[in-house]
């Protein structure tokens, strides 16, 4: 599997507004944390490696920051194509991921990718850390783990952003962009930043 790096996305950008289905068919968005200090909107997917090897580590982050003000919104951008969805991507396995890890936060289905298209997501995990006023403050990689590569998923990158916004710190400006699976759009259906890589 080809890997990608994240798109650039000017710290500050405000965030897209979006409502997405759950597994069980309840519409989440964005404004429906209004109080939390800090938005982490996280666009994952079961099947990839790069996502697969962090998650024990994002479950215990969450479970770190979460008290603190955090808010994530999981988000698997699924896009079938014609023999269909990968079963590690059906609703019962995003049911069954989030029980095994013990995660709170929702975990929502962009089963036509307009959500990630709007956002620029380029390479599952791709992460956007938003400040209390919904302005990008980190977009760059969870760590330097890698799979295979014998180093343990910490989070370190994300969790020094984490903690600088959550200090009332300003965004970091060096930020290492994050490595993963590349998605495969459907033709006609790639954001700008999928078309100029």
């Amino acid at each position: 599997m080809p890997l990608t790096p994240s798109a650039s996305i000017a710290l500050g950008t405000k965030a897209p507004p979006f409502y997405l289905p759950n597994p069980q068919g309840h519409r989440i968005g964005l404004h429906d944390f209004p109080e939390a200090k800090a938005v982490l909107v996280a666009f994952i997917s079961n099947c990839l490696p790069h996502v697969r090897m962090i998650r024990e580590a994002f479950a215990i982050l969450a479970r770190d920051y979460e008290p603190q003000g955090l808010q994530i919104i999981a988000i698997d951008a699924i896009d079938a194509d014609d023999s269909g969805p990968r079963p590690e991507e059906a609703p019962g396995r995003i049911v069954e991921e989030t029980d095994v890890f013990r995660c709170a936060f929702p975990y929502l289905i962009d089963a036509d990718r307009s959500v990630a298209k709007v956002y620029g997501v380029s390479c599952p995990p791709d992460l956007f850390l938003y400040d209390g006023d919904r302005r990008l403050f980190h977009r760059g990689r969870f760590d330097d783990a890698r799979p295979n590569d014998g180093n343990v998923p910490t989070g370190r990158d994300l969790r020094a952003a984490l903690d600088r916004l959550l200090a009332g710190g300003s965004a970091p400006q060096n930020q290492t962009p994050g490595i993963g699976g590349n998605i495969k759009w459907r033709p006609g259906n790639e954001p700008r930043c999928a078309l100029s890589a």
